[in-house]
């Protein structure tokens, strides 16, 4: 039995510092104080100045404070000869990597995430080592400037920032190949977003025009001063469609030598892509997601009735589902196969026909009376039961080898017998010795077709295996019984205690305190699965 949790510095100020070689020197910058900065964002940028590390935050600096608190995600540029330090940082403060839906896949660009649970917020560093820029459902084009822009990165307040004249050129080409493009334009998309138009005023007031154009003649001579002011004035709202197009057309040409793959193949990318989100968002309901990169995971929470292991795999979800694949799968109420749907209906006719009670628990089928013993029906049940089980273990094991995440509620576990687990031995061991030979066809344990469905079920549950996570919320068993007060109070008792009792010292397993207020359980469960993936 363990308990991991992750911790984040609480730094105060940085100090300015000596920068690295070639990375420019150090200008003022402030972050909005309305805004709490990130704790953990506040180590990186810490980390990063400490160790000389060549980078900036290359875009949206206008909203920086948006970055620093979390809300933003962190777009960092980054010198490729500092890759493996830069990456090392990342680790020591608990980012992990991760790898984008293959429609935001760039070459150059890694993605890593963290958590921040002062702030609550995920902090999502994309780490470019080239400027790789486009449409968002292509990112088509590289500008091979890097190490430029770097170099006229100045330290503020938190982050590294470039030159506002480099930080402009590169925005205005973003976003003319974002919105000038023919087939974006007729897509619906040739005006500016509110946020961009006020990013693109922002970053005007702040630039000398004369030093725009001696960037431009001196990194990007494709682009003369003459088509970058063309595209300048087509980004307003009030350009004539004509320009629009013609300018876009015009700045294809000038970066033609700069782009991954050609412009036609890359209009079929762009138009393939956006039907097949919208067939996977409207019709499936599907949203691509990341996936991590350590591979993924099947995380199982165990506890009786009242520990809260619903409302926290619930809410776990909640917390993975907005950036990573991730399934709540329940496995106590498995989804029926075709098997079970047919055998249940056949004994749903038997039910209604008045031959035997309808489904129960073991404990009241013992006691019942009817024309036929609803001991087999019963035996039946458990084993469409055992068997859908496995198959929904099955569909999550699959699904985590593919990079998924599965939260599991009521996971059968060996230790644990009085739910989701093997139940037909027992009751034909209990209906022996009871004694209660009532009605026709009773099943007993010298029977070989008793023994064969106790045998198919035992398999099916030996088949289901360990899960890479398990967490153990105990109550103790007289809590659970003030908590569950809408259930049986024996069985709440008895399903607890068996929890309560069990020895769980074992690599691999995590007890908490269920009797602990809902958000100190879930903090400590985001602390260990955050550790541990």
């Amino acid at each position: 039995m363990k308990l991991s949790t992750l911790t984040t510095a609480n730094h105060a100020p940085l100090p300015p510092s000596d920068s690295d070689a070639g990375c420019g020197g150090s200008q003022d910058q402030s972050v909005e104080s309305t805004r709490q900065t990130s704790d953990l964002v506040r180590a990186l940028c810490h980390a990063l100045r400490q160790e000389g590390i060549c980078y900036c935050h290359w875009k949206s600096n206008d909203a920086i404070a948006r970055s620093a608190s979390g809300e933003n995600d962190l777009d960092l540029l980054v010198s490729r000869s500092h890759m493996n330090r830069f990456t090392e940082i990342l680790a020591r403060l608990g980012f992990k990597p991760a790898r984008a839906p293959l429609d935001k896949q760039m070459p150059g660009v890694l993605d890593y995430f963290g958590y921040d649970p002062g702030v609550q917020r995920w902090i999502h560093v994309h780490a470019h080592y080239q400027l790789i820029v486009g449409h968002d459902l292509s990112k088509n084009l590289r500008l091979p400037i890097e190490k430029a822009y770097l170099a006229s990165a100045t330290d503020g307040e938190l982050f590294r920032v470039p030159a506002p004249e480099f930080e402009f050129i590169v925005f205005v080409i973003r976003m003319a190949l974002k919105h000038l493009m023919w087939d974006v334009i007729l897509g619906g998309e040739g005006a500016l977003k509110p946020a961009e138009r006020r990013e693109l005023a922002y970053l005007q007031s702040r630039v000398d025009r004369q030093q725009v154009d001696t960037l431009l003649m001196a990194h990007l001579p494709a682009i003369t001063p003459s088509l970058f002011e063309r595209c300048l004035q087509a980004l307003q709202p009030d350009s004539p469609l004509w320009q629009r197009i013609q300018v876009g057309m015009r700045l294809q040409r000038a970066l033609a030598a700069n782009t991954r793959r050609p412009w036609p193949v890359d209009v079929g990318i762009k138009a393939w892509r956006r039907i097949s989100l919208a067939i996977g968002r409207r019709l499936l309901h599907k949203k691509p997601r990341y996936r991590l990169e350590s591979g993924g995971a099947l995380i199982a929470l165990v506890g009786g009735d009242g520990a809260g292991k619903s409302t926290a795999v619930d809410a776990l979800y909640d917390w993975l589902s907005p950036y990573f694949d991730v399934r709540r799968v329940h496995m106590g109420k498995p989804r029926w196969s075709w098997p079970t749907i047919v055998l249940r209906s056949i004994l749903k006719i038997g039910n209604l026909l008045r031959l035997y009670p309808a489904e129960t628990t073991m404990r009241e089928t013992l006691t019942q009376r009817s024309l036929i013993s609803p001991g087999y029906p019963w035996l039946l049940r458990e084993l469409c039961r055992a068997r859908d089980r496995y198959m929904t273990y099955l569909q999550a094991r699959n699904f985590a080898a593919s990079g998924g995440l599965v939260l599991f509620d009521r996971f059968p576990h060996p230790r644990i017998e009085s739910m989701d687990g093997p139940m037909t031995a027992r009751f034909v061991q209990q209906l022996a010795e009871s004694g209660g030979a009532w009605g026709l066809l009773v099943p007993t344990p010298n029977s070989r077709l008793v023994q064969r469905l106790i045998a198919r079920e035992e398999q099916y549950y030996r088949q289901i295996s360990d899960p890479d996570l398990l967490v153990v919320i105990r109550v103790d068993p007289t809590i659970a019984v003030q908590r569950k007060v809408t259930e049986d109070a024996n069985l709440v008792h008895e399903r607890s205690t068996e929890i309560w009792s069990v020895d769980w010292e074992e690599e691999g397993v995590f007890v908490l305190d269920g009797s602990k207020s809902k958000e100190e359980v879930l903090s400590e469960l985001k602390a260990i699965l955050w550790s541990e993936l």
